[in-house]
C-alpha cells in the first residue's frame, strides 16, 4: 500500500544521506538495491522503474542536497579546479577538498593529508565476529538459510546479503579502517535476527560455542582483577597507561596504551563484566533459542555497563574537562591549545571560547588553514614566546610531556601550572591570587 509514499520517503533519505555522508550516503543503499535487481533479473523491469519513479525521486533528492553544496562551493572558491595532488599551502577549494579529496583520493588511499592508515583486509573482514558478538557464533546458521527470493523471507534476506556484501567489497578495494563496515550492521543484523527466528541444529551450536566463549571471558575478567586487587592506583589512569605517540593512526591503536597496572583502576568494571560473562554461560547452557537470545542480551547489558563504568574511569585521560573547569574558575586571560586542536577540542566546548593553536596545522585541520580567510589562528613558537611574554594573562592547555620544551622557549619561571589532569596540564604566565 501507498508505494508513491515509500519510494519519496526513500529517495528523500538518500537526499539526506548526501548531506550526511556525503556520496557514500547515496551510493550504498543504490548499488546495494542495483545488485539486489540484477540478481532478481528485475534491473530491466519496466513495473520496478514504474514504481521507483527515478525522475522525480533524483529531483527530490538534489532539492534536498545541492542547496547546501552550492552554497559551501560558492563561499569557499575557486569553484572547481581537477588535481590529484596537494601539499601544504595548497587550497583548491570546497568541491576539490569535500569531493576529489574525501571520496576519490580517500578511495585509492591517496588522501591528504596522510594522517590515517588502514586495516589488513583479513581483520578487516574478522573484526566483524569481535563488533557483532556474541551474535557473530550464529553465522554458520545464515549460511543455511534460503536465499532464493521465492517469498518475502527470502527476497528480504537476499538484500540484506546484497547490501551488506556490496559494502563489504568496496571497502576491500578501499583502505579501511575498523569502524568503516557500520553501515551494514543492520543488514547483518537482520539475518542474523531471521536465523535465530528459524532456529535450527546451527543455532544449538552456537550457543554452546557462547557458553565456551562466556565462561572464557569471566576466568579471564576475574583473573586480571584478582591479579591486580592489590595493585596500587594512585591519582588517575594516565600514569599506568604507555603512550606512544605518532602510532595512532588506526581507531584501536590506543588499545596498546593498556599495561597490567593499569587494570589496578578498572577493578569493578573487571568483576562486573566477569559477572556479566557468567550469567551469560549459565543462562546460555542447554537454552533455548529465545532463551538463548535472552540470555546473551542480558549478558552484554551488564557487559556494556561495565564497559560504561571503565569509561568513567578513562574520563581524565580521554576528556580535558577538569582542565576547561580550572580554566573557568580562574581570572580572565587569553588561551592557546598546543598542537592538535581535536586533543583538547573538550577545552572549547566547556568553556565556550575560542583559541590559538600553537603548531596546530596538522591532520584535517591543515588543508583549510590555507583557505583566504582562514582565521588568524595558528601560531608557531616564536610568536606564541612573543604573546606568553607580553604581560597579558595567557593560559595554555597541552601534554605533560611537552612541559620541558615550553619551559625552554619562555623561561621556567615564566610557566605556572594551574591544574593537571590524565597526562595534560593547564599552565599560565603570571601567579594566580590566592582567592582562586
Amino acid at each position: 500500500p501507498r508505494p508513491a509514499l515509500w519510494v519519496y520517503t526513500l529517495w528523500a533519505s538518500l537526499g539526506a544521506g548526501l548531506l550526511l555522508k556525503s556520496l557514500v550516503g547515496a551510493l550504498f543503499p543504490i548499488a546495494g538495491g542495483i545488485v539486489y535487481l540484477l540478481i532478481t533479473r528485475q534491473l530491466l523491469s519496466a513495473r520496478i522503474w514504474q514504481r521507483l519513479r527515478p525522475v522525480s525521486g533524483i529531483f527530490l533528492m538534489l532539492v534536498i542536497a545541492v542547496p547546501w553544496h552550492l552554497i559551501a562551493a560558492v563561499r569557499n572558491p575557486p569553484f572547481w579546479e581537477f588535481t590529484m595532488r596537494s601539499a601544504p599551502g595548497d587550497y583548491h577549494g570546497f568541491l576539490w577538498f569535500y569531493f576529489i579529496n574525501e571520496q576519490l583520493l580517500r578511495f585509492l588511499n591517496m588522501r591528504y593529508p596522510r594522517d590515517y592508515n588502514t586495516v589488513p583486509r583479513v581483520y578487516f573482514w574478522l573484526f566483524h565476529l569481535l563488533w557483532l558478538f556474541p551474535w557473530s557464533v550464529y553465522f554458520p546458521a545464515v549460511l543455511k538459510e534460503s536465499f532464493r527470493p521465492a517469498d518475502r523471507a527470502g527476497r528480504t534476506r537476499l538484500l540484506a546479503l546484497c547490501w551488506s556484501g556490496f559494502i563489504l567489497i568496496f571497502f576491500t578495494f578501499s583502505t579501511t579502517q575498523e569502524y568503516y563496515s557500520m553501515p551494514c550492521y543492520p543488514a547483518l543484523a537482520l539475518l542474523l535476527g531471521a536465523a535465530l527466528a528459524v532456529d535450527g541444529p546451527r543455532i544449538k551450536y552456537g550457543s554452546r560455542v557462547l557458553v565456551v566463549i562466556a565462561m572464557l571471558g569471566a576466568a579471564a575478567t576475574l583473573g586480571l582483577a584478582a591479579i591486580v586487587w592489590h595493585y596500587p592506583a594512585p591519582g588517575d589512569i594516565s600514569q599506568a597507561l604507555e603512550s606512544r605517540p605518532g602510532t595512532y593512526t588506526l581507531a584501536l591503536d590506543h588499545m596498546k596504551d593498556l599495561t597490567i597496572p593499569s587494570f589496578a583502576y578498572l577493578r569493578l568494571p573487571l568483576v562486573i563484566a566477569g559477572l556479566a560473562f557468567l550469567t551469560g554461560a549459565v543462562g546460555l547452557f542447554r537454552a533455548r533459542p529465545l532463551q538463548a537470545a535472552l540470555s546473551a542480551a542480558v549478558m552484554m547489558t551488564l557487559f556494556f555497563h561495565a564497559a560504561r563504568l571503565a569509561l568513567v574511569v578513562f574520563d581524565p585521560y580521554l576528556s580535558s574537562r577538569p582542565l576547561a573547569n580550572a580554566l573557568l574558575r580562574a581570572p580572565e586571560g587569553d588561551l592557546i591549545v598546543d598542537h592538535h586542536y581535536y586533543t583538547y577540542s573538550s577545552v572549547f566546548f566547556y568553556t565556550d571560547r575560542s583559541a590559538l593553536l600553537l603548531n596546530g596545522r596538522v591532520n584535517n585541520l591543515v588543508y583549510g588553514s590555507y583557505a583566504p580567510d582562514a582565521p588568524d589562528v595558528f601560531i608557531d613558537d616564536a610568536r606564541f614566546r612573543h604573546l606568553w611574554l607580553s604581560g597579558r594573562r595567557e593560559y595554555i592547555v597541552a601534554a605533560e610531556s611537552r612541559v620541558p620544551q615550553l619551559r625552554e622557549l619562555v623561561g621556567d619561571l615564566n610557566v605556572i601550572t594551574v591544574a593537571t589532569s590524565g597526562g595534560k596540564v593547564l599552565l599560565t604566565n603570571k601567579m594566580i591570587p590566592t582567592v582562586y
